[in-house]
């Protein structure tokens, strides 16, 4: 049945042939029928399909290869430890994979080959000159020159080295420290530390020493190899005048040089226009930064800042200055605050007096109104009736209650003589002031006084802690008020204080006011031209040691 199906088939190949000879013939093939057409492509649909299932299979069978094949790679392990298992079959493959590894690293190994310098230049004789002045070259071979050669057969170790015949050293003297022993730290011996103290002692007191100056010390040759270096010279700026040396002379004994040092004392005055910042304005034109406060503070207590500099206004400040002739400078405090205003009355102030107070032209003194507090902190108990916390009962407080921590500074009011300072009964510690104007002021339940009887305080000065003594509940102050020997409400007094010099204070006041307004503006800040000449240190080492020689002389 089926060979009869393949017998009746149309013979496709052959009519194709037979339609391809027809077209190189020239002859033209019959049109095929609809039957052939439609056998053609079922035909090329098959041989399609056919395709596809081959491509998917092969597709998958390469997919199972390649997963095949990592399964293996993963199997194989190729690097392994080469720590465990020594002598297996993975140890020796493992082992395969390094060398295989490390043969292709060397066989990629780059070539470091020399890189091709430049031809060096042809030094000319100068050039040869200075290089061959600067190396070393054997005796033998002509060379002359270098300071030092490498150690050989004729060099022989010595049994004792020669120590340098001085020794410099530079100390800064710390607070609360003791020029004896600070001097032992460098190596002083005892004795010559003590001598030097002692000699020093009778220039200046020892305590006197500012922390942080600059001491040097030279020490000289030792008498035995164990012995300490004695001595030569110490030498520092005691004052802003005087520099101070203790130095050995020629008989063998330390002496005291003193050095005064010239200092010219001409004020600095400052004088400029006030701009957008009074501060900015004064500190362009070389004013210190603390005379700038201390003047404003005394414009504060004449007038309202804001009404008292103006922008465009004059301002004019004189300040205490020191110049050194070896160059230092140091700036004191304020002398006199001054303001020229247009179409407004100058204002003029100088300190004065032991108070330090500034005073006007006129001689009257800053402005002192109302009284400090005693203490930082709030009111817990006000004048008047109450109830008393330990007694339980309605009685008068003649005073005011400060809440503050223990041991807070309690300061004086204002300006007073102490009447009385100890143990009062309920106030436990307490202090009693007696102030102009018959006012009198009491401070009680302190834990430490600070003053004692008969003693002149000043506005703001402690006079003892606060504290919880007596009849007191905890750490407080209560505070009393007297006028004329009565209670009064501490919060209730307002007062206003002038000093006002007269006779012949005033006059000097003015005459010293006059004789400071001379001073020109910017003279302190030029450079001081010294009375003496200056010595010049010399720059070579033997002339410096001839030069300490000959101040130990004296000379």
């Amino acid at each position: 049945m089926k060979r009869q199906v393949r017998a009746a088939a149309p013979d496709y190949r052959r009519q194709d042939l037979t339609n391809a000879e027809q077209q190189v013939t020239g002859e033209q093939a019959p049109a095929p029928a609809d039957d052939d057409i439609a056998a053609i492509r079922d035909r090329a649909a098959a041989e399609s399909t056919k395709a596809s299932v081959r491509m998917e299979r092969a597709v998958k069978a390469s997919r199972a290869w390649f997963s095949s094949q990592a399964q293996r790679i993963e199997r194989a392990d190729l690097a392994p430890d080469l720590a465990q298992n020594i002598g297996s079959l993975r140890w020796f493959r493992g082992a395969a994979t390094f060398l295989s590894l490390s043969a292709v690293a060397l066989a990629f190994w780059p070539d470091f080959a020399p890189l091709e310098a430049a031809p060096a230049v042809r030094l000319d004789e100068q050039a040869r000159d200075e290089f061959r002045s600067q190396t070393i070259q054997p005796l033998a071979l002509g060379g002359d020159t270098g300071t030092r050669m490498a150690a050989t057969a004729l060099v022989r170790p010595l049994a004792d080295a020669p120590e340098r015949p001085q020794l410099e050293a530079t100390a800064t003297f710390g607070r609360g420290d003791d020029l004896a022993r600070m001097l032992a730290r460098q190596g002083v011996g005892k004795a010559d530390a003590a001598r030097a103290a002692e000699l020093v002692a009778q220039a200046i007191a020892l305590d006197e020493i500012e922390p942080g100056t600059q001491i040097d010390v030279t020490l000289g040759r030792r008498a035995a190899p164990k012995a300490p270096r004695p001595l030569d010279e110490v030498r520092f700026r005691a004052r802003f005048d005087l520099a101070l040396a203790v130095a050995r002379g020629d008989d063998g004994n330390l002496s005291l040089i003193r050095e005064p040092i010239e200092v010219d004392e001409t004020p600095l005055r400052v004088r400029g226009t006030v701009g957008g910042s009074l501060y900015r304005s004064a500190r362009a034109v070389g004013a210190p930064a603390s005379a700038i406060q201390s003047y404003l503070k005394a414009l504060g207590d004449y007038e309202d800042l804001d009404q008292a500099l103006q922008p465009g206004d004059t301002f004019d400040m004189i300040v205490s200055y020191r110049r050194a002739a070896t160059g230092e400078r140091q700036a004191g405090r304020l002398l006199y605050a001054g303001v020229e205003r247009d179409g407004k009355d100058k204002i003029q102030l100088m300190r004065w007096g032991k108070d330090d107070q500034f005073f006007e032209a006129s001689g009257v003194g800053e402005q002192r109104s109302g009284l400090l507090a005693p203490v930082p902190g709030p009111i817990g108990s006000r004048y008047g009736m109450r109830r008393h916390p330990i007694l339980r009962y309605k009685r008068m407080h003649a005073g005011v209650d400060y809440r503050a921590r223990y041991g807070t500074p309690i300061v004086a009011p204002t300006d007073g003589r102490v009447t009385s300072a100890g143990r009062m009964g309920g106030c436990g510690n307490a202090v009693k002031l007696s102030h102009e104007g018959g006012l009198g002021t009491k401070f009680c339940h302190m834990s430490r006084i600070a003053v004692s009887r008969g003693q002149y305080v000043k506005r703001g000065q402690i006079i003892g802690y606060v504290g919880s003594t007596g009849l007191s509940t905890g750490p407080h102050l209560h505070y009393e008020m007297y006028r004329g020997g009565r209670h009064i409400d501490p919060l209730s007094v307002r007062y206003v204080t002038r000093a006002q010099l007269s006779g012949a204070e005033l006059q000097r006041f003015r005459s010293t006011l006059e004789a400071l307004k001379t001073v020109d503006a910017g003279v302190a800040l030029e450079e001081m031209r010294p009375t003496k000449p200056v010595a010049e240190e010399p720059l070579r080492e033997i002339d410096r040691i001839a030069l300490i020689a000959h101040r130990r002389r004296g000379g």
